[in-house]
Protein backbone atom coordinates (compact mmCIF):
# COMPACT_ATOMS: atom_id res chain seq x y z
CA UNK A 1 0.00 0.00 0.00
CA UNK A 2 1.85 3.46 -0.85
CA UNK A 3 0.59 6.98 1.27
CA UNK A 4 -2.06 7.92 -1.11
CA UNK A 5 -3.96 4.52 -1.41
CA UNK A 6 -5.11 5.65 2.35
CA UNK A 7 -5.43 9.70 2.11
CA UNK A 8 -1.52 10.47 3.49
CA UNK A 9 0.27 12.85 2.52
CA UNK A 10 4.28 11.43 1.24
CA UNK A 11 6.50 13.22 2.51
CA UNK A 12 10.59 13.66 2.18
CA UNK A 13 12.32 10.47 0.28
CA UNK A 14 11.53 7.04 0.68
CA UNK A 15 13.19 3.70 0.72
CA UNK A 16 10.32 1.65 -0.16
CA UNK A 17 6.83 2.46 -1.55
CA UNK A 18 5.21 1.16 1.08
CA UNK A 19 3.78 2.53 4.22
CA UNK A 20 5.93 3.88 7.12
CA UNK A 21 5.86 1.99 10.65
CA UNK A 22 4.74 4.87 11.87
CA UNK A 23 2.17 5.52 9.22
CA UNK A 24 0.36 2.22 9.71
CA UNK A 25 0.49 2.77 13.46
CA UNK A 26 -1.14 5.91 13.13
CA UNK A 27 -3.80 4.35 11.03
CA UNK A 28 -4.39 1.93 13.66
CA UNK A 29 -4.74 4.44 16.72
CA UNK A 30 -1.81 2.67 18.24
CA UNK A 31 1.74 3.58 19.38
CA UNK A 32 4.58 3.24 16.82
CA UNK A 33 6.60 2.15 19.61
CA UNK A 34 4.21 -0.76 20.12
CA UNK A 35 3.88 -1.60 16.49
CA UNK A 36 7.34 -2.02 16.19
CA UNK A 37 7.41 -4.84 19.14
CA UNK A 38 4.87 -6.43 17.42
CA UNK A 39 7.01 -6.27 13.68
CA UNK A 40 9.74 -7.46 15.65
CA UNK A 41 8.50 -10.08 17.70
CA UNK A 42 8.32 -8.98 21.05
CA UNK A 43 4.76 -8.90 21.71
CA UNK A 44 3.17 -12.63 21.61
CA UNK A 45 -0.48 -12.09 22.05
CA UNK A 46 -1.68 -8.83 20.99
CA UNK A 47 -5.85 -8.96 21.68
CA UNK A 48 -8.08 -8.84 19.13
CA UNK A 49 -9.13 -5.22 19.62
CA UNK A 50 -5.05 -4.06 18.10
CA UNK A 51 -5.62 -7.64 15.59
CA UNK A 52 -8.91 -5.57 13.81
CA UNK A 53 -7.12 -1.87 13.97
CA UNK A 54 -4.05 -3.36 11.88
CA UNK A 55 -6.28 -5.26 9.72
CA UNK A 56 -8.26 -2.07 8.92
CA UNK A 57 -5.20 0.05 8.77
CA UNK A 58 -3.56 -2.54 6.05
CA UNK A 59 -7.06 -3.38 4.31
CA UNK A 60 -6.53 -6.70 5.05
CA UNK A 61 -9.65 -9.04 3.21
CA UNK A 62 -11.46 -11.87 5.27
CA UNK A 63 -7.86 -14.45 4.00
CA UNK A 64 -5.85 -11.93 4.96
CA UNK A 65 -7.68 -11.40 8.59
CA UNK A 66 -8.08 -14.94 8.86
CA UNK A 67 -3.73 -15.73 7.96
CA UNK A 68 -2.85 -13.35 10.35
CA UNK A 69 -4.84 -14.36 13.20
CA UNK A 70 -3.36 -17.65 12.73
CA UNK A 71 -0.32 -16.47 12.68
CA UNK A 72 -0.77 -15.18 15.93
CA UNK A 73 -2.30 -18.38 17.64
CA UNK A 74 0.86 -20.19 16.39
CA UNK A 75 3.19 -17.49 17.65
CA UNK A 76 1.75 -17.30 20.93
CA UNK A 77 2.36 -21.18 21.82
CA UNK A 78 -1.36 -22.27 21.28
CA UNK A 79 -1.81 -25.68 21.97
CA UNK A 80 -2.54 -27.83 18.60
CA UNK A 81 -4.74 -30.71 19.13
CA UNK A 82 -4.23 -34.02 17.10
CA UNK A 83 -6.65 -36.50 16.10
CA UNK A 84 -6.55 -39.60 17.43
CA UNK A 85 -5.27 -42.76 15.38
CA UNK A 86 -8.08 -44.62 15.37
CA UNK A 87 -10.11 -41.21 13.79
CA UNK A 88 -7.10 -40.43 11.53
CA UNK A 89 -7.32 -44.20 9.89
CA UNK A 90 -11.03 -43.65 9.96
CA UNK A 91 -10.60 -40.59 7.63
CA UNK A 92 -7.89 -41.81 5.38
CA UNK A 93 -10.16 -45.09 4.41
CA UNK A 94 -12.47 -42.91 3.66
CA UNK A 95 -10.77 -40.52 1.52
CA UNK A 96 -9.45 -43.53 -0.32
CA UNK A 97 -12.18 -45.35 -1.05
CA UNK A 98 -13.87 -41.57 -2.56
CA UNK A 99 -10.95 -40.49 -4.79
CA UNK A 100 -11.00 -44.27 -6.13
CA UNK A 101 -14.58 -43.90 -7.05
CA UNK A 102 -13.74 -40.90 -9.27
CA UNK A 103 -12.07 -42.68 -12.48
CA UNK A 104 -12.33 -39.46 -14.89
CA UNK A 105 -12.23 -36.84 -12.08
CA UNK A 106 -8.32 -35.81 -10.98
CA UNK A 107 -8.76 -35.81 -6.93
CA UNK A 108 -5.82 -35.97 -4.09
CA UNK A 109 -5.52 -34.72 -0.49
CA UNK A 110 -2.62 -32.41 0.86
CA UNK A 111 -0.87 -31.28 3.62
CA UNK A 112 -0.24 -27.72 5.37
CA UNK A 113 2.75 -27.21 3.11
CA UNK A 114 1.15 -28.78 0.10
CA UNK A 115 2.31 -32.57 0.25
CA UNK A 116 0.38 -35.02 -1.66
CA UNK A 117 -0.63 -37.25 1.03
CA UNK A 118 -3.44 -39.44 -1.39
CA UNK A 119 -3.92 -39.12 -4.95
CA UNK A 120 -6.27 -40.81 -7.74
CA UNK A 121 -5.62 -42.69 -10.69
CA UNK A 122 -7.29 -40.14 -12.51
CA UNK A 123 -5.00 -37.34 -11.03
CA UNK A 124 -1.70 -39.40 -11.54
CA UNK A 125 -2.62 -40.10 -15.53
CA UNK A 126 -4.21 -37.61 -16.53
CA UNK A 127 -2.57 -34.28 -15.24
CA UNK A 128 1.21 -33.47 -15.84
CA UNK A 129 3.92 -33.63 -13.64
CA UNK A 130 4.58 -36.04 -10.84
CA UNK A 131 1.10 -36.21 -8.89
CA UNK A 132 2.68 -39.54 -6.76
CA UNK A 133 2.04 -39.36 -2.52
CA UNK A 134 5.34 -38.39 -1.63
CA UNK A 135 5.26 -35.62 -3.97
CA UNK A 136 4.50 -31.78 -3.44
CA UNK A 137 2.25 -29.72 -5.22
CA UNK A 138 4.36 -26.96 -5.37
CA UNK A 139 7.35 -28.66 -6.60
CA UNK A 140 4.51 -30.23 -9.89
CA UNK A 141 3.38 -26.23 -10.37
CA UNK A 142 6.54 -24.36 -10.72
CA UNK A 143 8.41 -27.79 -12.49
CA UNK A 144 8.37 -27.86 -15.95
CA UNK A 145 6.43 -30.54 -16.79
CA UNK A 146 3.68 -28.34 -15.57
CA UNK A 147 4.27 -25.20 -16.64
CA UNK A 148 4.40 -26.41 -20.79
CA UNK A 149 1.12 -27.76 -20.40
CA UNK A 150 -1.02 -25.07 -17.92
CA UNK A 151 -2.57 -22.64 -20.25
CA UNK A 152 -2.57 -19.80 -17.88
CA UNK A 153 0.98 -20.85 -15.23
CA UNK A 154 0.58 -17.26 -13.94
CA UNK A 155 -2.49 -17.85 -12.62
CA UNK A 156 -1.44 -21.17 -10.99
CA UNK A 157 1.64 -20.15 -9.94
CA UNK A 158 -0.21 -17.08 -7.69
CA UNK A 159 -2.88 -19.84 -6.10
CA UNK A 160 -0.43 -22.06 -5.37
CA UNK A 161 2.27 -20.07 -4.00
CA UNK A 162 -0.70 -18.19 -1.87
CA UNK A 163 -2.10 -21.23 -0.46
CA UNK A 164 1.29 -22.62 0.81
CA UNK A 165 1.82 -19.58 2.72
CA UNK A 166 -1.88 -19.31 3.88
CA UNK A 167 -1.71 -23.22 5.05
CA UNK A 168 1.93 -23.47 6.33
CA UNK A 169 3.44 -23.09 9.92
CA UNK A 170 6.09 -20.31 9.48
CA UNK A 171 8.42 -22.06 11.60
CA UNK A 172 8.12 -25.25 10.28
CA UNK A 173 11.63 -26.85 8.97
CA UNK A 174 10.07 -28.93 6.03
CA UNK A 175 8.49 -25.52 5.15
CA UNK A 176 11.92 -23.87 5.18
CA UNK A 177 12.93 -26.58 2.70
CA UNK A 178 10.51 -26.74 0.65
CA UNK A 179 10.30 -22.47 0.01
CA UNK A 180 14.72 -22.86 -0.11
CA UNK A 181 14.09 -25.69 -3.07
CA UNK A 182 11.03 -23.73 -4.78
CA UNK A 183 13.52 -20.17 -4.63
CA UNK A 184 16.18 -21.34 -6.06
CA UNK A 185 14.60 -23.05 -8.57
CA UNK A 186 12.26 -20.45 -10.02
CA UNK A 187 12.61 -16.52 -10.08
CA UNK A 188 8.78 -16.72 -10.22
CA UNK A 189 8.38 -18.16 -6.97
CA UNK A 190 10.51 -16.07 -5.21
CA UNK A 191 8.69 -12.95 -6.05
CA UNK A 192 5.39 -14.05 -5.45
CA UNK A 193 6.64 -15.63 -1.76
CA UNK A 194 7.83 -12.17 -1.28
CA UNK A 195 5.12 -10.73 -2.02
CA UNK A 196 3.60 -12.59 1.10
CA UNK A 197 0.25 -13.36 -0.68
CA UNK A 198 -2.27 -15.18 1.29
CA UNK A 199 -5.24 -17.37 0.56
CA UNK A 200 -6.97 -20.59 0.80
CA UNK A 201 -7.67 -22.00 -2.94
CA UNK A 202 -11.40 -22.26 -2.73
CA UNK A 203 -12.38 -22.17 -6.74
CA UNK A 204 -10.23 -21.41 -9.55
CA UNK A 205 -9.59 -22.11 -13.26
CA UNK A 206 -7.35 -24.25 -14.15
CA UNK A 207 -6.63 -24.42 -18.58
CA UNK A 208 -4.56 -27.72 -19.15
CA UNK A 209 -2.88 -30.03 -21.94
CA UNK A 210 -3.69 -33.14 -20.60
CA UNK A 211 -1.60 -36.59 -21.20
CA UNK A 212 -3.72 -37.55 -24.50
CA UNK A 213 -2.81 -33.95 -25.96
CA UNK A 214 -6.40 -32.06 -25.62
CA UNK A 215 -6.64 -29.24 -23.97
CA UNK A 216 -9.40 -28.78 -21.14
CA UNK A 217 -10.67 -26.77 -19.19
CA UNK A 218 -11.05 -27.76 -15.20
CA UNK A 219 -13.12 -26.12 -12.52
CA UNK A 220 -10.56 -26.61 -9.21
CA UNK A 221 -12.31 -26.41 -5.86
CA UNK A 222 -10.85 -27.29 -2.46
CA UNK A 223 -12.35 -28.80 0.82
CA UNK A 224 -11.35 -29.14 4.35
CA UNK A 225 -10.61 -32.70 6.04
CA UNK A 226 -12.30 -32.71 9.38
CA UNK A 227 -9.73 -33.09 11.73
CA UNK A 228 -6.92 -31.06 13.09
CA UNK A 229 -4.02 -32.80 10.42
CA UNK A 230 -4.57 -29.74 8.48
CA UNK A 231 -5.52 -31.65 5.10
CA UNK A 232 -7.42 -30.87 2.03
CA UNK A 233 -9.17 -31.99 -0.46
CA UNK A 234 -8.47 -30.74 -4.24
CA UNK A 235 -10.89 -31.70 -6.96
CA UNK A 236 -10.37 -30.60 -10.76
CA UNK A 237 -14.10 -31.85 -12.08
CA UNK A 238 -15.11 -30.55 -15.45
CA UNK A 239 -18.76 -29.44 -16.01
CA UNK A 240 -21.36 -26.59 -15.92
CA UNK A 241 -19.68 -24.47 -13.14
CA UNK A 242 -16.29 -24.04 -14.59
CA UNK A 243 -18.23 -23.25 -18.66
CA UNK A 244 -20.46 -20.97 -15.99
CA UNK A 245 -16.89 -19.14 -14.54
CA UNK A 246 -15.38 -18.78 -18.22
CA UNK A 247 -18.24 -17.52 -20.26
CA UNK A 248 -18.66 -14.85 -16.90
Amino acid sequence: MRPEDVNLVAIGQRRVAGLRRDEVARLAGISQEYYIRLEQGRDHQPSDQVLRALARALRLGSDGVEYMHRLVRIQSGGVRLQDSEELAAAVDEGLRSMLAQWPSTPAMIVDRNLGIRMSNESARSELPGRWEPGSNAALVVFGDDWKRCDLQWERSARTTAAALRYSSDPGDPELHDLVGVLSLRDATFRGLWGNHLAAPPVVTEVDLVTSDGEESSFTQQAFQVPGDRGLVLIVLHRGQLGQAARSA
